[in-house]
């Protein structure tokens, strides 16, 4: 399980989707991308469904998404993402008071349970006090992270000594 904290879009693509009976469908999916604006995650979203899209699409919405950070799982069964809201309790050093702050993650797991049970593990290792307010699947289908071009063409140095 690792995190990522980032600038997140979530964007809606429209297309024609060949069904299972082989008719043809408009469809319209929700993904997240990481970018550093509106432009750049339409470009993001047109670079990576174009890999996956054959035919016309468009983007229909960009809109910035809530997440303070994003939970990756590496289990192969992690196919969904959950909305998860949690809050952080802290106590306030001047009146002594219990202070309640609410933060938004995106949880990739394969259940609701795997979700909350990855959301334990990554805040585990933290010393916060918190509290998982909600946790709901969502629309999702993807979420595509930001690659350096470099770490993308190619893993290797440039050159070696």
């Amino acid at each position: 399980m690792r995190s990522r904290t980032a600038t997140w879009f979530e964007c809606k693509i429209r297309y024609e989707k060949t069904m299972e009976d082989g008719l043809q469908k408009k469809v319209t999916e929700s993904y997240a991308v990481d970018a550093l604006s509106f432009s750049e995650a339409e470009e993001r979203i047109i670079e990576e469904m174009s890999s996956y899209i054959s035919g016309e699409f468009n983007v229909v919405d960009i809109k910035m998404a809530p997440y303070g950070e994003i939970f990756f799982s590496e289990q192969e069964l992690a196919d969904r993402w959950y909305k998860a809201k949690l809050q952080f309790i802290t106590i306030d050093e001047k009146t002594e008071k219990e202070k309640r702050s609410n933060v938004t993650y995106l949880v990739q797991a394969g259940t609701l349970n795997g979700a909350v049970k990855n959301i334990d593990e990554v805040m585990g290792g933290t010393m916060i006090d918190y509290a998982i307010v909600s946790v709901a699947e969502t629309t999702l289908m993807d979420v595509f992270e930001h690659v350096a071009k470099s770490a993308k063409a190619n893993d290797k140095p440039e050159f070696e000594a």
